[in-house]
């Protein structure tokens, strides 16, 4: 896809801004337990998931309790990220004055 590196979360779709909550709330899960905490088909949550993957928000790693599986959790710079945009959007509407 091109232009990803600039796509941010506030860019994405509600299910992967879903599965990023998901991954947030719940910490590191398997494309199983996404698609029964968040209630979204799996289709979907693999889509989302190559969409976060895409902007480099979420990490797969080897689930080593099934190793067909993978195990997904949020990057370091997930949280920053997402808390900058807040905070980002506080200062913007303060210094407008």
């Amino acid at each position: 896809m091109a232009g990803t590196e600039e796509e941010s979360l506030d860019d994405l779709p509600p299910s992967a801004k879903l599965v990023f909550k998901v991954l947030e709330y719940n910490g590191p899960l398997t494309q199983k337990g996404i698609v029964q905490e968040s209630m979204l088909s799996a289709r979907t949550v693999r889509y989302a998931l190559e969409r976060l993957e895409g902007i480099g928000i979420v990490d797969e790693d080897v689930y080593f309790a099934d190793a067909r599986q993978n195990l997904y959790q949020l990057t370091d710079l997930a949280p920053q990220q997402a808390q900058a945009k807040a905070d980002g959007g506080k200062e913007k509407a303060c210094c407008a004055e």
